[in-house]
């Protein structure tokens, strides 16, 4: 596996939050968002190759479940190798954070006996994004192992869109919703929204643990 970052830390993020987990973060993705966690990390660090053999002895020696998260997972050929860990691997449970770009795909070749939760976090910067987020939504909406996580601020019209229309479509306790933020000051400054549409639309929410409190 090429990875920018293998690391042991704690699912900071939606459904399985607080679980300890081996974090793998790929390196390219499609989409370039200004807030992303791997912005820093593209310009500081190069990619190191990690074997299926060395990922099984650190999660079997921390006792870790597995995250996968970008980048985008999903993005070339990060889905083969994204496969490859999930298949291969032996874990108590894995996440997988993706953007949705070959969300479709991935579901398709991952062997269904493993438990995986796949974390589809829509990047909305068009109306086509809003549009294409819709239709994704509506084909993932009887997979329980599927799970939407949306960042929310009260002037981003496209997010706050989205969800009022995938709420009529996806079912709303597997909806997550976070506070837009770069670091504490800026996500607490969202929260309220947050925490209004979630009450509004009945659905859950989700801290964000690693900006809380300031882990990687």
């Amino acid at each position: 596996m090429k990875l920018i970052e293998c690391i042991n830390t704690w699912q900071g993020e939606g459904a399985d939050c607080g679980k300890r987990m081996l974090l793998c973060r790929f390196k390219f993705c499609n989409k370039h968002c200004s807030w992303c966690d791997t912005t820093v990390k593209m310009r500081a660090l190069q990619e190191a190759e990690f074997t299926i053999k060395r990922l099984q002895e650190i999660i079997d020696e921390e006792k870790t479940g597995l995250m996968i998260t970008g980048g985008e997972p999903t993005f070339s050929n990060q889905l083969i190798q994204t496969i490859s860990m999930l298949n291969k691997l032996v874990y108590p449970v894995a996440n997988v954070e993706t953007n949705g770009l070959g969300l479709i795909d991935l579901i398709k070749d991952v062997d269904p006996t493993k438990n995986v939760r796949y974390s589809y976090s829509p990047k909305l910067f068009t109306e086509d994004d809003n549009n294409e987020a819709i239709e994704m939504a509506t084909k993932l909406k009887d997979n329980e192992d599927v799970f939407i996580k949306l960042v929310l601020s009260e002037n981003d019209k496209r997010s706050n869109s989205f969800l009022e229309n995938v709420v009529n479509i996806f079912p709303t306790n597997r909806i997550y919703l976070m506070p837009l933020g770069k670091n504490k000051e800026e996500m607490f400054s969202n929260a309220p929204h947050m925490f209004n549409m979630a009450e509004k639309y009945k659905t859950c929410i989700s801290s964000r643990m690693h900006l809380v409190y300031d882990f990687v």
